[in-house]
């Protein structure tokens, strides 16, 4: 299933996706139906409803009610959930050398710790948005750029999981962009720390526009994914080049360190999946599509005021 969050009538729905223009409001469903609605209030009540609310979801969706029919004209999206917690990774080697060379390291080594571990930060779990809303510029940066990457939403808690176990707690697989002020990251990450303001702006994180339930997809997900800017393609690859995969991710940071349902853990930036890696940069104005394969578009538009 692809399910996610829209606007409808000054209200936000939980909807799944019944084909490119068509989606069902799943509380609407489900009241019409006789069903458990409570598991539809919203995504995290999604989530914590586990395999029940998956199998009513279903169930609504092969009898889909025309009553709970909208089309996606009539909508607004929204982020499919505001993360519990938000972290993002970097795990593909090609980005990262790309970026090294971007900066002026032409034969550039990685630390050894970067193939022992998964790298990550925490972001700001309060700066999203979702597909098609604006993205305004921040008054400090002048180079913006996109990132492609692919994240996962915990479905339950967990300690100390295993790499082998990860799989039974990942919910579904979603896009996000993490837009990047690089001025401001390139001047704040020799002080050792961070980034900070390199990335955390509001409407600087973008989640969308469906979750993929973690069902459709075999673990280690290999999907592939493409980033298009005013419908020029700038690059991609596929999410099967991650170094460390969402399994080893997981055990990774959970150890010693309770995860939640509803938490957002980004991959980082697939190869070639940002303009730095090929000296580009985004401009007022311009709109970007990032793709992945079986979740869908994640289109938004810059705006600078």
């Amino acid at each position: 299933m692809r399910l996610a969050t829209v606007s409808y009538r000054a209200g936000d729905r939980v909807v799944a996706a019944l084909s490119d223009d068509r989606l069902i409001d799943l509380h609407r469903a489900a009241q019409l139906a006789g069903g458990d609605a409570a598991h539809f209030v919203d995504m995290m009540a999604v989530i914590h409803g586990g395999e029940a609310a998956l199998a009513l979801a279903r169930a609504l969706i092969e009898t889909a009610d025309d009553r709970a029919i909208l089309l996606q004209g009539e909508v607004a999206f929204r982020p499919p959930l505001m993360p519990v917690q938000y972290r993002d990774c970097l795990v593909f080697e090609e980005h990262l050398f790309n970026c090294l060379r971007a900066f002026g390291q032409p034969e550039p080594q990685l630390p050894p710790v970067w193939y022992d571990q998964p790298i990550y930060y925490k972001g700001n779990r309060m700066s999203f948005i979702g597909h098609g809303q604006d993205v305004i510029w921040p008054g400090y940066a002048e180079h913006l750029d996109i990132e492609l990457e692919l994240a996962i939403v915990v479905g339950k808690t967990g300690k100390d999981i295993k790499a082998g176990e990860a799989e039974d707690y990942i919910f579904g697989y979603t896009i996000l962009n993490d837009v990047s002020a690089r001025d401001a990251q390139t001047k704040e990450m020799p002080g050792q720390l961070g980034p900070a303001k390199g990335k955390d702006f509001d409407t600087g994180n973008i989640l969308g526009p469906f979750i993929l339930t973690a069902d459709e997809v075999a673990h280690p997900v290999a999907l592939d994914m493409e980033a298009r800017v005013n419908g020029e393609r700038w690059g991609g690859g596929n999410s099967g080049q991650m170094h460390h995969d969402f399994g080893r991710i997981l055990e990774h940071i959970s150890s010693s360190e309770t995860l939640y349902p509803g938490e957002v853990i980004g991959s980082g930036t697939v190869g070639t999946g940002c303009g730095l890696e090929m000296g580009k940069r985004l401009a007022p104005g311009d709109r970007f599509e990032l793709e992945i394969e079986g979740i869908g578009v994640l289109a938004n538009r810059i705006v600078k005021p």
